[in-house]
């Protein structure tokens, strides 16, 4: 809008200005006579008329020369047509050079011949230009476009010279004849069908380029105004309309060069400033990232080292955020961290920047303090910070955050020693589930730990390194068998036995878990059918299910696929879920229906330790409630603990659903969960999970021997 407003003044004020120096040229030539300049007219023509052939040459160059990448139909037509009108500017000043020595006449009939050609050429082909539609074309051979520019000038310059009566002279004695008038005047007609024509153009395509070249077209109308109204060839009128044909070349040049060389290079500044922008800030947060923070903090690590400061960097990460992710999607979560970038960016302080690392992780970097009690209180204020909840598509939701701090020079001597002994801070912090946490030596040794432990888990799959127990699931009315649960392990050729609490994790953030959880689904399967084809009685096989594999396309496939291959029918697997996997209630609830419809059992793992709302529960396709084993452990001696598995207890019944508790440890335990009614119970008073071998063995050659 404000291109457009700029450039309608500027057509305004040309158009204004025009009629303003025209009218007031013609009152100073009838009034003051032409006597005056006489005898600096030729100088001036002299000097216009050079300069109007050099304009042409610079339109002509301006056109040909630059961005031929992006060549048009429209400049490969300009740069023959000013070329053409430069050569008629050349022969007339040439002409008009040679005249006025010898002759009291200052224009010739030829000079006043090769004038005119040149602004007929120039009306009727910026017409003819600006009426094609335009497009891009090939690079044309530079010496064919020259040679046949070359020969139409040629063409139309024996045209004007011939003595057939064709072209009838301009000159009547001293005066200027009719043809020389009504010539200019039809060229006049076809610079305002032009003005029109460009205008429209204008309006619709907005093209900064377009303004001055209407400018340049109402100066060359005025020209031919000036030349319709001369009488004489030392008209005062012949010069005013030569000046105001260099005033149109000029306008013509600098649109040219807006379209060719400015709006071009104005657009490549753009686009580097844009990949500068993205290549310097988070695509998410809008904050700079982690690129621009190694260069602040190098700069700030400069100027510590000369004032003997120190500089902060803390590395903070939201908690469970991949909790929100997965349950609201991932637009509702990109609006979670722009709310959250703002705040920490909004809170800072002077001499601290906010920086986005990506996915949930942001920096801050501090400089204004001498000691790291200084720094430990201010994260403390950065933590509170989140007391309040923030507030997405009308939902409050309360965010906490794990902090790893680093500081320059104690724990880093360059800025990525600095940013990653941060970052292991904060790793650290989660595993050790606290909020905040200061870097120390030992935390490397035990972050290349880990780093080394992911390497082997991706190994270990193909190496055959995990194998599957199973714990016994008991009915607590009966004392029987009724099920069991599968689950991993990994016995490491080094490190030996691994504990899940350990490599779960890590195949969960790096994306193992989905190949991992197939095997697992599909090795249970297999043991399952072989131990019914041995003879045993039925039972029903759970396998934990993570979110990852809940959110995979392609797991209703991998369901039917495995139990189509192992011949496991539907009935004898049950696939448990946590609760935490019901946020995206939407996608949850059409992934569950489809596994219910081909006849898979579903149950929800850990049951109240998760976040799912009651209502949304009577609606979801499941079969079995499990008690989190924190709650049945304590249930002698809280309570509250009592009081919570007895309502799960009593709630499932009323939703006809059957419960499960987990960790069992001791008679006293199982009293109370079968007073309550508790169907099946699981846990170390029965057996530890166990391999396959000796379950067979122990719970399975006597299924009919009640078990506790």
């Amino acid at each position: 809008m404000k291109v457009k407003m700029q450039g309608q003044s500027q057509i305004g004020l040309v158009a204004i200005v025009g009629v303003l120096l025209f009218l007031t040229s013609q009152w100073f030539r009838s009034y003051s006579g032409s006597d005056l300049f006489i005898s600096s007219y030729p100088v001036i023509t002299l000097i216009g008329g050079f300069a109007a052939t050099a304009a042409c040459i610079g339109i002509y160059n301006q056109s040909w020369l630059f961005q031929t990448q992006k060549l048009t139909l429209r400049r490969v037509l300009l740069t023959t047509l000013f070329l053409i009108i430069g050569l008629f500017e050349l022969v007339h000043i040439i002409a008009f050079a040679e005249e006025v020595p010898h002759k009291a006449l200052m224009e010739s009939n030829f000079s006043l011949m090769m004038s005119t050609m040149g602004s007929m050429v120039c009306s009727l082909g910026l017409l003819i230009i600006y009426s094609l539609k335009e497009k891009q074309v090939a690079l044309p051979r530079k010496f064919f476009l020259f040679s046949t520019t070359i020969g139409i000038f040629l063409i139309l310059y024996i045209c004007s010279i011939q003595q057939w009566g064709i072209m009838p002279d301009l000159l009547d004695g001293h005066l200027l004849g009719k043809v020389f008038t009504r010539m200019h005047l039809i060229a006049g007609v076809l610079y305002i069908f032009g003005i029109l024509i460009l205008h429209m153009q204008w309006k619709k395509t907005k093209n900064a380029d377009l303004p001055p070249i209407l400018c340049g077209l109402l100066c060359f109308l005025f020209s031919q105004s000036y030349f319709v109204a001369s009488t004489t060839v030392d008209d005062l009128n012949l010069l005013f309309g030569m000046l105001s044909k260099c005033m149109g070349y000029f306008f013509v040049q600098k649109g040219l060069y807006a379209s060719v060389i400015d709006t071009p290079f104005r657009q490549q500044q753009a686009a580097e400033a844009k990949m500068n922008y993205i290549a310097h800030h988070d695509d998410v947060t809008g904050l700079p990232n982690r690129r621009r923070l190694s260069q602040r903090l190098q700069l700030m690590m400069d100027d510590a080292t000369v004032d003997e400061k120190l500089v902060g960097v803390l590395v903070l990460n939201i908690n469970r955020f991949k909790t929100i992710n997965d349950s609201l999607g991932q637009q509702a979560a990109n609006r979670v961290l722009r709310q959250v970038g703002r705040r920490l960016d909004q809170s800072s302080l002077p001499g601290e920047e906010v920086f986005g690392l990506g996915r949930d992780e942001f920096a801050l970097t501090m400089t204004d303090f001498h000691n790291t009690d200084i720094a430990l209180r201010r994260t403390r204020t950065i933590l509170q910070l989140f007391e309040k909840p923030v507030l997405v598509d009308g939902s409050e939701y309360h965010l906490t955050l794990g902090i790893g701090m680093a500081i320059f020079p104690y724990d880093g001597e360059t800025p990525q020693e600095i940013i990653q002994n941060a970052d292991t801070a904060l790793h650290n912090a989660k595993e050790q589930g606290i909020e905040l946490n200061r870097y120390a030596h030992a935390m490397q040794m035990k972050a290349q730990e880990r780093l080394q432990l992911e390497n082997d888990l991706r190994k270990a799959l193909t190496r055959g390194q995990f194998y599957l127990v199973y714990q016994p699931q008991v009915n607590l009315q009966s004392g029987l068998v009724v099920g069991m649960e599968a689950l991993v392990r990994w016995q490491h050729p080094l490190r030996g036995s691994v504990s899940p609490a350990e490599f779960i994790p890590l195949a969960e953030e790096s994306g193992l878990i989905v190949p991992l959880g197939e095997w697992v689904l599909r090795q249970a399967c297999t043991q399952n059918k072989l131990w019914q084809e041995a003879g045993y009685r039925k039972l029903c096989v759970s396998v934990n299910l993570s979110m990852r594999q809940l959110r995979h396309s392609h797991l209703l496939d991998s369901i039917n696929t495995i139990l189509r291959e192992t011949g496991l029918e539907p009935a004898w697997l049950e696939l448990e879920i946590t609760e935490s996997m019901t946020f995206d209630k939407d996608r949850a609830f059409e992934q569950l229906h489809k596994i219910k419809e081909i006849g898979v059992h579903i149950s929800i793992d850990d049951f109240g330790t998760g976040y799912s709302s009651l209502h949304y529960l009577k609606d979801l396709p499941i079969d079995r409630l499990k008690i989190d084993r924190s709650f049945v452990n304590e249930i002698m001696e809280d309570s509250n603990n009592a009081a919570i598995v007895s309502t799960i207890t009593s709630m499932a019944h009323h939703l006809q659903l059957k419960v499960t508790a987990e960790g069992v440890e001791n008679e006293e335990q199982l009293t109370f969960l079968r007073k309550q009614h508790c169907h099946e119970a699981q846990g170390f008073f029965f057996s530890k999970p166990i391999e396959a071998l000796d379950f067979e063995r122990k719970f399975l050659a006597d299924v009919d021997k009640p078990t506790g």
